[in-house]
Parts: structure tokens; sequence; C-alpha cells
């Protein structure tokens, strides 16, 4: 019963929860105007009502005592004529009064304002005795209920004076008066709700404002205030939230100046590093190349005339590991610094790094370059972009176990597009990105977001990865 009572709350309070601060103030109002008018009202009619009946109850007793003593004299000359008249005039005079009639000590009818006959089953509906003062009864009619009164004629030697006063008049002014009350509830109803809906518009608009100003700052916009309407607890409510969004802006101007300051680094530091790697290239391929292919030459001259067989084959065998380090050399070169992506752009530069990645690694590697057939893009771009796809197929070769990859390269509606895709055994991104083995990707996100482009990185355990870089031209 008790997880019953709690579900039902629950449920109720989260309809109460989804209604508007307004909604609930106006049915709050509402409610308690209603409230107190109905409670007002049913007890004021159920006082009116008591009060009513006890005064018609006098009434009632107060009309048959004065028909006794005036009909006295008139049973005792036995005139029934005037008698008549008497209870007429009685009935006239009151326009509560039902019924009138008197009877003898005996108990017969000696006169009654019924027209059309006499109902012989009200004599016993009510009784009095000869010393008691009156004997008030309520029947209860087709017509409602009726106060019949009896009072003793003459100490009862005379008779028994009976009248009836309908209820009939005080009901329609109870109803009467319970219709003015309820009008005058609905009247202070709908004030309420003029007066609550001007509260609520009072109260609820700092806080609507507040509400929009918040979502603002929620975006990024740090420049709204609230304008505080009052000294109360929302006004200071609103003041407290301009200091905080100040302080949010000071903190994002100095996060932006950190950015900024960050990023011009991190240009600083790319383009030093792509001019040393070009450097060492440089000096590798036209320094220690030339060292190494002159070192070999001369080795292969004194190969031929030495006459020493033995001392010729260690020659050759020097030859070859000159060879293969000038080759080595000549790997790391383009490695560090494709001249050809200076001299013939992006898409020669990486046909060959592609051609050589797939003699180094033994992998089955697909390249598509849409769009920049006739044309180039800007240095930086084609750098960050070379970068990107060099550090992908380095990390499908060395960790994925891949045996196909893609790169997909397109130019189109001024954005250059690349996609690189394995079959490998992908990786969780989130454990992998608490690893120290990310920063490679963390260098490629950053090499996209420096020229204003996105990186995204699509992988799962099993699946291969994806790797979707947008850069704008």
């Amino acid at each position: 019963m008790q997880n019953l009572f709690r579900q039902l709350f629950d449920r109720f309070w989260a309809y109460a929860g989804a209604v508007s601060v307004r909604t609930k103030i106006l049915g709050i109002v509402l409610g308690l105007v209603v409230l107190f008018g109905l409670g007002i009202t049913l007890q004021v009619r159920a006082i009116s009502q008591r009060a009513l009946a006890a005064r018609l109850e006098e009434q009632s007793v107060a009309t048959a005592r004065d028909l006794a003593a005036r009909a006295t004299d008139l049973i005792l000359i036995n005139d029934l004529f005037a008698l008549h008249q008497l209870l007429n005039e009685t009935q006239a005079n009151n326009p509560d009064v039902r019924y009138a009639f008197v009877v003898d000590a005996e108990g017969r009818v000696l006169a009654h304002t019924f027209g059309e006959g006499f109902p012989v089953e009200l004599l016993d509906a009510n009784s009095v005795t000869a010393n008691a003062h009156h004997q008030t009864v309520v029947l209860e009619t087709d017509e409602g209920r009726v106060w019949d009164s009896a009072v003793p004629i003459f100490e009862g030697k005379a008779g028994v004076a009976r009248v009836g006063f309908s209820e009939a008049g005080i009901q329609a002014t109870v109803d009467t008066l319970t219709g003015q009350m309820l009008l005058t509830t609905v009247a202070v109803s709908i004030i309420g709700i003029i007066a609550a809906a001007l509260l609520t518009w009072i109260v609820t608009r700092p806080i609507l404002e507040l509400k929009q100003v918040a979502q603002a700052v929620a975006k990024g916009d740090f420049s709204q205030r609230v304008r505080p309407w009052a000294g109360d607890e929302i006004g200071a409510l609103a003041e407290a939230f301009n200091s905080m969004t100040e302080a949010l802006a000071q903190a994002e101007q100095v996060r932006q100046e950190r950015e900024r300051l960050r990023t011009q680094l991190l240009e600083k530091v790319i383009t030093a590093q792509e001019e040393e790697r070009k450097r060492i290239a440089r000096e590798l391929h036209d320094e220690t190349g030339q060292a190494l292919t002159s070192l070999n030459v001369r080795l292969q001259m004194m190969s031929q005339s030495c006459p020493l067989p033995e001392l010729k084959a260690q020659m050759d065998e020097l030859r070859e590991v000159v060879g293969q380090t000038l080759e080595n050399i000549h790997n790391l070169s383009m490695e560090l610094r494709p001249s050809v992506l200076d001299d013939m752009g992006l898409k020669a530069a990486l046909e060959r790094y592609v051609a050589d990645c797939r003699r180094r690694y033994d992998l089955n590697i697909d390249l598509l370059v849409i769009g920049l057939d006739e044309k180039r893009l800007m240095p930086p771009v084609e750098t960050a972009l070379y970068r990107i796809v060099q550090e992908g197929l380095t990390n499908i070769a060395r960790h994925a176990q891949a045996q196909t990859a893609s790169i997909l390269i397109e130019v189109k509606n001024g954005r250059v597009r690349a996609i690189i895709e394995d079959d490998g055994v992908g990786f969780d991104l989130e454990t992998q990105s608490k690893n120290s083995k990310r920063l490679g990707l963390y260098g490629m996100q950053e090499r996209a977001q420096l020229l204003g482009g996105s990186l995204e990185i699509e992988t799962m355990p099993g699946h291969g990865t994806s790797i979707f870089v947008e850069v704008p031209l």
C-alpha cells in the first residue's frame, strides 16, 4: 500500500512539475478562491437555513396562538362563518401559511382553509395537551416541509387551533442567497484570476528573462545581462547571475587568449618542425647522400683496381653496406620532407608515398584523389593533409593488422575532405584516448583544427577504423 501511494505521489508530482509557474500560481489562486467561496457559501446557507427555520417555527407558534386567542369567542358563540373568515384572513395576511383549521374538543373540524376537502390524515399528524403552551412538528409533504403548530383554545376546552407554515418561502430565500453567494464567488474568482495573472506576470517575467539569458549564455553569448526588476529575492538572483556572467565572460576572454596563444605557438612549432624537417632532409640528400655516393664510387674504383681477391670481396661488402645506408637515408629524407610535395603538389606526393608504403609494409592500399588534377591547394593545407595521411598509414601498418586500406581525397564546394579506412582490428577509442599512444591521433586533430577543420574517428574493436577529415579551402 505504501508503494502504491508512493507511485501515485510520484506520478502526480511528475505531472505537477511539468506545469509552468504561471499555471501553478493561477491554479493555486483559483483553487483557494473557489474553495473559500464554496465553503463560505455552504456555511452561510446552513446558518441561514437554521436561522430561518427557527424564525419560521416562532412565527408559526405566534400565528397559531393569535388564531387561538381570536377564535375563542367565535367558538363560544358558535359563529362558524366568522371563524372561517378569520382563518382565510390569517392565511391571506401571511403568504407562508399553507393551511389553518380549528377543531373542537371532540376533534371535529369546525373550520379550515382547504377548499376542496379537508385531509383527514392531517388530524393525527399533530396534537397538543390542554395544559401545553404549543406543539410544533415538521411534516413532509409533496410540496415540501411544513411546520405544523398546534395551540389549545381556552385551555383545550374550546378546541385546538392548527396552523401550517410552508418552508418553501425560506427555501426560496436560502436558494436566492446561495445563488448570490455563488455569483459573488464567480466574480471574486474572475477578479482573482486577473490579479493572479498580473501577479504571475510580475513574478515570472524576470524568471523568463533569466531563462532566456541563461540559454544565450549556455550557447556562449556572455554579453547578455538580466535587468533587475525589483530589490527582492528575484532581483538579487538577477544581480548574482549578472556577476556570474561577467566572471564567465572574463574567463572566456582569458581562455580565448590562451587558446589564441596556444594556436600561435602550435602553428610556430609545426612551421618550425616542417622547416627543420626540410632542412634535415635537404642536408641528408645533398651532403650525406652525396658523400655516401662518392664513397660508393671510390669503393667501386678501388675494387676494380685491387689485385687481391680477399680485399676485393671486403670492398664489395662495404659497397653493399654503403648502398643500403644510402637507400635508408633517401627513405628517411622522403619521410621527413618529400620534395615532390613542394614541387608537384599533394596528389603526386601521396601517390609516391602510397607506392612506398605498399612496398615496405606489404599492404594493399587504394588511393583516389578527386578535384586536384589541374590545381593545387595552399601549402599549409597540403602539408597538413599529407601529414594526416602519413600518420594514418603509419598507424595502420604498425597497429591495425590490416590487409587493406583506402584513402579518398576530394575537393568539393570549397572544402577538401579526406577519408582513411582500414579493415584491421580496430580499438576502443575511449580507452585509447587515455593512452600516451594517442599522441599521433591528437597531432592529426591539431593539424585539422589549425586550418579551421575537423577530424572524426569511428572505430570499434574487431571492426576496423575510419578517419574523416574536413578542411575549408
